[in-house]
């Protein structure tokens, strides 16, 4: 007896920006009542990271590449359902055949099942392989076609795919390629991608990526359109902390109606497309998802305000004075947390004149030095930096020498190239000596810089209105 899926049909209106564009009715299976091992084993799907899409970006601005987008239509319905998970669900209503008794066995995929996303993985990468692309191993969403001159990088995000190559012709081939087995959109040059708003001036080799319509809806729907811009992202003056959190029932009442957790979730995907000067408050804010206070809902608001005199700055990709590929900054601040004592790791990956990968994140452990924090965050550096040589050789663009890596502390980078102050950092995991390993077979350079050229400062601190300027300036966000 197998395990009846029902079906519901939500109506989806798509809206132009002055008039409807058309009516979109799917039929939707309710996956959540599949049990595991008898309707669906597998459900992983990769989508394309955020630093590798970033990273192409970037290298088709430096590199003058063509960027084209198609749209599969009606994606998941092309997976095939494996003969080993029988599904069955009632028949959709005003399509009953043979009587309303009678079940539907589902042979495609559909939106809904648990393994909706992968069976639609596994059946675009078969066809993208039968066409002779080559799926990248550091990022399982990234395709590469390369025949004689002519090289293709293809980022798939779902349904949605960026054509990346310096001739329109081989593009076109692809595409016509994919149509024999997909129905798919046409987009024509890439404009928009995820929510994300792409410019290009193609004589200065210069990409620009921004969302400042999302900006401005966002502060639309949690009533800060009309507020007073701030010029920091945080206040440095103020420290959020769990004992800010409501103590009384009548606080607790009043935060009940505060939409924290939608605000904050909103900023996250801002920080983590577009905007990596916000990173640091973002991760911050999160801390306090669970039990916000009012003190910690004025520091979004506060947030707020400082996107909205920002909002037109645009993360910009374009040739710069450097002879490095890419150029790592690792960075941290000791202690910052004061509810665990925990420090802050902030890393930046540049490419050309923008930042390509960020990350701003609590460290695991308590550091007892700012050297050991130093020293940590640049082990998680070091990580991302051996990622981006992986991916960027898989691409087609190999690395030659280490691989520059700037830290603004003297004592972490001598930590790092030899034993020096083994008192003092004996106690650490083995895994975090793995950096000296890393320096010593010379993949990562390590270098350092005074604290006014590190581009990671924003990503471990809150900072002044003429630091965050310079950090915007430093991580590529112009107007």
């Amino acid at each position: 007896m197998f395990h009846l899926l029902y079906n519901v049909k939500p109506l989806y209106l798509h809206f132009s920006v002055l008039n409807m564009e058309r009516y979109k009715a799917r039929t939707v299976a309710q996956g959540f009542s599949q049990r595991p091992g008898l309707e669906f084993g597998e459900t992983f799907a990769p989508t394309t990271k955020w630093a590798a899409l970033r990273s192409i970006l970037a290298i088709a601005a430096l590199e003058d590449l063509e960027l084209e987008s198609v749209d599969i239509s009606t994606a998941y319905l092309n997976g095939v359902m494996p003969a080993e998970h029988e599904v069955f669900m009632k028949q959709p209503p005003g399509f009953e055949q043979r009587g309303a008794e009678w079940v539907c066995r589902l042979k495609k995929g559909l939106y809904g099942l648990k393994q909706g996303g992968y069976l639609w993985y596994k059946e675009l990468e078969s066809k993208l392989r039968g066409i002779g692309f080559t799926r990248v191993r550091s990022d399982h969403s990234v395709y590469v076609w390369q025949r004689e001159d002519a090289k293709v990088i293809v980022p798939v995000f779902v349904d949605d795919l960026t054509i990346a190559c310096k001739s329109k012709a081989v593009i076109a081939e692809v595409k016509s390629e994919l149509k024999r087995h997909f129905k798919l959109r046409d987009l024509g040059p890439t404009s928009f991608l995820l929510g994300v708003s792409i410019t290009r001036d193609r004589p200065s080799r210069s990409l620009q990526l921004s969302q400042h319509q999302y900006i401005l809806e966002m502060l639309q729907r949690f009533n800060m359109s009309d507020c007073k811009p701030v010029a920091t992202p945080m206040d440095p003056n103020v420290r959020l902390s769990t004992a800010q959190a409501p103590q009384t029932p009548e606080e607790k009442a009043e935060m009940s109606q505060v939409p924290y957790i939608n605000a904050v979730g909103a900023l996250m995907y801002l920080s983590v497309a577009t905007r990596p000067d916000i990173a640091y408050s973002v991760s911050v804010l999160c801390r306090f998802s669970s039990n916000p206070g009012m003190v910690h809902w004025k520091a979004v608001k506060h947030l707020f305000r400082y996107l909205q005199g920002s909002k037109d700055l645009k993360l910009t990709y374009s040739p710069s004075s450097s002879s490095e590929f890419f150029t790592t900054y690792s960075d941290a601040d000791h202690g910052g947390n004061p509810d665990t004592g925990k420090s802050t790791t902030g890393y930046a990956v540049k490419i050309g004149t923008g930042a390509v990968s960020w990350s701003s994140k609590l460290q695991s452990m308590v550091a007892l030095s700012t050297t050991e924090a130093e020293y940590i965050a640049a082990t998680s550096s070091a990580m991302e930096c051996l990622w981006m040589r992986s991916f960027l050789s898989e691409l087609g663009y190999s690395v030659d020498g280490p691989s520059l890596m700037c830290m603004d502390n003297q004592s972490a980078v001598q930590v790092a190239k030899n034993p020096e102050h083994h008192g003092r950092m004996k106690h650490l995991d083995l895994r975090y000596f793995w950096l000296r390993d890393v320096v010593e077979r010379r993949d990562v350079r390590l270098e350092y810089i005074p604290t006014g050229q590190m581009v990671a400062d924003v990503l471990t601190k809150a900072l002044g209105r003429i630091k965050v300027e310079e950090a915007q300036r430093q991580l590529g966000l112009f107007c």
